[in-house]
């Protein structure tokens, strides 16, 4: 226990930030818009320094909650309850380490509403902080939906040309999801008759409640994910929101499903997601194999990205739900490495498009002769998008396969094939932009990256490369919370078992 809330002022400090933007740069001239990229800048970088202290005072050996702060909230049973263990802590940090990168990436693209545009991101980051460490289901409940509304700014003002059809469709396919998440929650709470989550990690369900709530929060996280085939709202959100939008949705916002699929669906309901398991391997394949044959089709650089994170979000479904120490560690794994990864390329795509202000693939080819840097860090993520070994995407990968081979060996082979059109797709992304003569006229006079941008990818490029070849601090850090959580689940299963042999 820590004597001053340090959970809390992780998670609440970027709202101080909200307030001194609010107070320092009213009126929409240069020097306001200025204040407020640089507010917003030192916000989210004191943040992230105060998200670290968590890292050093962890102790990755101890499966308990840790920085737990408690105090009566609502009514009788739900509390101001936080706290992070092996599972969500690496979550947290992904947020705090990435919101410095999107406003830098926002800083000379974002002209219009300038003070608005960061007061959602800073909002946007304290309620994805405090879904990861909510340790109530209703505070989590309201974290998770919060998240919605700063989102559906950001995509419907600062968006493309068909924003507002994308917002909307982005906040009524994941709002419909999580009305049935809340109707879960009120049954949990009048079966436990608390709302605390580690009280009701061990609090027995009945097998039908088990069956309805697991289906209700699935409905939540599958959406969030999000996985085939609810995943339509994805394309449309990713290419009208701006840049850092697209970086925030695909690193952390998508990640909130897998999260919830740990903390929820395998500890309370182990039995349902046993049950269930087929089902997810099955729409697991479907997502990895269908969406990335779609992903080959696309025009739209943004698309395609796009739809390759849907592809890898299968192997991460599917390592959680085959309940195995590799599956559930390599899903979480994989989550950590997407965020980077797929963040990164993003910011890559915003690279050409503000120069070009376009995302047709179409009006790119042979940049390595004018932008051999680029090529360079646009290789990097490529290359961990495909999994190649030395990535970190090769790790989250093998890990899951692995995990889920001991279950089920078709939805292994199935998915392995995913892996090689993972290569067809992002190979033939690279090839006709970066490679190739460069004919188009337009091309002739685009320039290298900037110092900026150097210093939002270089970093990115440092972490994609340090876990794939040395995932051990990741791995360590979730390796108590994990182990445990697979024992329980395989104990609870296995006693069922047991008991439908007696009789």
């Amino acid at each position: 226990m820590t004597t001053w809330p340090i959970l809390s002022i992780t998670t609440f400090l970027p709202i101080v930030g909200v307030a001194l933007i609010y107070l320092m740069a009213r009126g929409g001239d240069e020097t306001a818009n200025s204040t407020a990229r640089w507010i917003a800048l030192w916000t989210t970088l004191v943040t992230f320094a105060v998200s670290l202290i968590l890292v050093m005072r962890f102790d990755p050996s101890q499966t308990d909650f840790q920085f737990v702060e408690k105090g009566s909230w609502l009514a009788t049973g739900i509390n101001y309850h936080m706290g992070v263990d092996g599972i969500s802590l690496p979550f947290v940090i992904l947020t705090t380490a990435l919101l410095p990168f999107c406003i830098v990436a926002s800083w000379k693209a974002i002209q219009v509403r300038v003070p608005e545009y960061m007061m959602a991101f800073l909002v946007l980051e304290t309620l994805m902080v405090g879904t990861f460490s909510a340790l109530d289901l209703v505070l989590f409940y309201l974290f998770f939906e919060g998240g919605l509304i700063p989102m559906f700014l950001i995509i419907g003002v600062w968006g493309g040309p068909r924003r507002v059809y994308a917002s909307f469709k982005f906040f009524l396919y994941t709002f419909l999801g999580s009305v049935l998440m809340l109707l879960a929650i009120m049954a949990l709470y009048w079966n436990g008759n608390t709302t605390d989550i580690p009280t009701l990690m061990h609090t027995a369900v009945p097998r039908s409640l088990q069956t309805w709530a697991w289906l209700a929060f699935f409905a939540s996280f599958a959406v969030k994910m999000p996985m085939w085939p609810v995943h339509t709202w994805l394309p449309d959100a990713h290419v009208e929101a701006p840049t850092a939008g697209s970086v925030i949705l695909a690193a952390i916002l998508l990640k909130m499903g897998g999260y919830g699929f740990l903390r929820f669906s395998l500890p309370m309901f182990p039995l349902a997601s046993h049950d269930f398991a087929p089902l997810i391997f099955s729409l697991s394949v479907i997502a990895i194999i269908y969406t990335s044959l779609v992903a080959m089709m696309q025009e739209d650089m943004k698309k395609l990205i796009a739809y390759s994170s849907v592809a890898h979000m299968g192997f991460v479904t599917m390592g959680i739900f085959a309940g195995t120490i590799q599956g559930v560690a390599g899903g979480v794994f994989q989550m950590i490495s997407h965020g980077i990864v797929s963040g990164a390329l993003f910011l890559c795509v915003g690279i050409v498009y503000d120069r070009m202000h376009t995302r047709e693939i179409a009006a790119y080819g042979g940049l390595v002769n004018r932008m051999p840097l680029y090529a360079l860090v646009f290789m990097v993520f490529t290359m961990a998008n495909v999994g190649l070994p030395g990535t970190s995407g090769f790790i989250g990968e093998f890990m899951t396969l692995i995990g889920t081979f001991k279950v089920s060996l078709p939805t292994t082979f199935l998915a392995t094939t995913g892996l090689i059109l993972s290569a067809c797709y992002a190979l033939w992304l690279y090839r006709k932009i970066v490679f190739g003569a460069l004919v188009k006229p337009t091309l002739m006079t685009i320039k290298d990256m900037t110092l900026r941008e150097c210093l939002t990818l270089f970093p990115l490029v440092a972490l994609t490369i340090w876990f794939g070849v040395y995932p051990k601090p990741v791995l360590d850090m979730s390796a108590a919370s994990v182990q445990q959580l697979v024992t329980n689940y395989t104990t609870a299963v296995t006693a069922v078992k047991a008991a439908a042999l007696l009789h």
